[in-house]
């Protein structure tokens, strides 16, 4: 008989522990904040060329080069943070970025399409990187794991609410005032969400973590065949939201009913919010590469019913499946990418995933023309990201992953906030 009590049960983590942590508020609220250009400036743009008397296909392509610009961009941004930390990357791309959205206006009178593109271009291009920075900090920010847990779900969960809440104030701005307005006010936004991130000790002090001993030749290598493959799933994750976009507009068309191109997108944006809420709330069992491949084989099913072609009543609450499971496919990515990335590039490393997705979004919208392949190319999008995911899972899995410190020790101070 042992005389030795059970070990008292983990108290449950919850939203108010994780956002009531030192910093974590400011955090997640700035990079919100600072990341709403995504989803206003596009829309601000296209509305900006069209009432300037340019066709809205030159709108289109504008808001688009806005959109590719920034994602092809983040993973050099990615290594700059790596390399000389947050504070010298952010500040100065929210600075730049800001003034050109202000500028934009300017193009019209003075130098025309030509410099309009020009112009469009460079601002995306200096986006600040801060949804990658964001996921670098949590390690120094909630050294606790369960929190860590629960707070990349939240921040993963919450990224769609910027594609509601960005496109509508935008035309709300634009029906009180003029594009201009909206424009003006997207980049005081970024500037203010970057300068409340970086000005907070978490980011101006984080520096990338370090190992000693840790072999030169190590450091620089991140596109490991586990890393590639994982990347490339993602693109098919991409590739299905991106194609559910066009699926949406076409729904609308087909049924004459034009708000159903905003309410599918905000219907699915609403179940990944409540799917990260769910999944980071709780503990979960297994590995996260079992969590991801079991979150993706969910995803695929969720878009099933769409084969059906049902009705917009229908097909809006189907779409709040796949969505619930998109956060938990984006966070055990981040945590796959993490046990997988040599140290000193996680930054970098994230900055891939995101483009990854982003790049399989832009041939999603690309390739979804017709209603039915509409409807079939987001399953056909997620189950290339399952197959992917299926052949890769030795390489993904625990003998495959970079065991942080062994065999090593890691410098003190470098990867910690006071």
């Amino acid at each position: 008989m042992s005389l030795t009590a059970p070990p008292a049960p983990a108290p449950r983590i919850t939203y108010g522990a994780v956002l009531g942590s030192p910093y974590v508020a400011r955090l997640l609220g700035g990079t919100l904040t600072g990341r709403l250009p995504n989803g206003m400036a596009p829309v601000a743009i296209l509305l900006w060329a069209t009432a300037n008397g340019s066709s809205i296909a030159f709108g289109g392509l504008l808001s688009a080069l806005y959109g590719l610009s920034s994602a092809l961009a983040q993973p050099v941004k990615g290594r700059l943070m790596d390399r000389h930390g947050q504070s010298a990357v952010h500040l100065p791309a929210a600075l730049l970025n800001s003034a050109l959205l202000v500028a934009l206006p300017l193009a019209e009178p003075y130098g025309g399409p030509g410099l309009a593109t020009a112009i469009v271009v460079a601002s995306g291009l200096t986006t600040p990187p801060l949804e990658a920075g964001l996921r670098a900090l949590w390690p120094s920010v909630l050294p606790e794991p369960r929190l860590r847990h629960a707070a990349l779900a939240l921040d993963t969960g919450t990224q769609g609410l910027l594609y509601i809440v960005g496109p509508l104030l935008v035309a709300a701005l634009t029906s009180a005032y003029n594009p201009a307005a909206a424009l003006a006010v997207t980049a005081a936004l970024g500037l203010a969400g970057t300068a409340a991130v970086t000005l907070a000790p978490p980011s101006r002090r984080w520096r990338p973590e370090r190992f000693e001993g840790q072999d030169a030749a190590q450091t620089q290598q991140l596109a490991t065949p586990a890393v590639l493959l994982l990347f490339v799933s993602l693109t098919g994750i991409g590739f299905a939201i991106g194609a559910m976009n066009v699926w949406s507009i076409t729904m609308a068309k087909h049924h004459h009913q034009d708000m159903l191109s905003g309410i599918i997108p905000a219907a699915f944006s609403a179940g990944s919010f409540l799917g990260g809420l769910i999944y980071g709330s709780r503990t979960w069992s297994g590995t996260p590469t079992g969590r991801l491949i079991i979150a993706t084989a969910a995803f695929l099913a969720g878009w099933l019913p769409l084969f059906a072609l049902p009705g917009p009543y229908a097909a809006t609450a189907a779409v709040t499946v796949p969505g619930a499971f998109l956060t938990i496919v984006v966070a055990c990515a981040y945590i796959t990418t993490d046990a997988l990335t040599p140290a000193g590039r996680t930054s970098e490393a994230y900055a891939w995933l995101i483009l990854a997705i982003g790049a399989g979004q832009s041939a999603g919208t690309a390739l979804a023309e017709q209603p039915l392949a509409s409807a079939a190319l987001p399953a056909a999008g997620a189950a290339f990201a399952l197959a992917v995911l299926l052949g890769a899972r030795r390489r993904l899995g625990p003998t495959g992953q970079r065991q942080r410190g062994q065999h090593c020790r890691p410098l003190r101070g470098r990867h910690k906030t006071p």
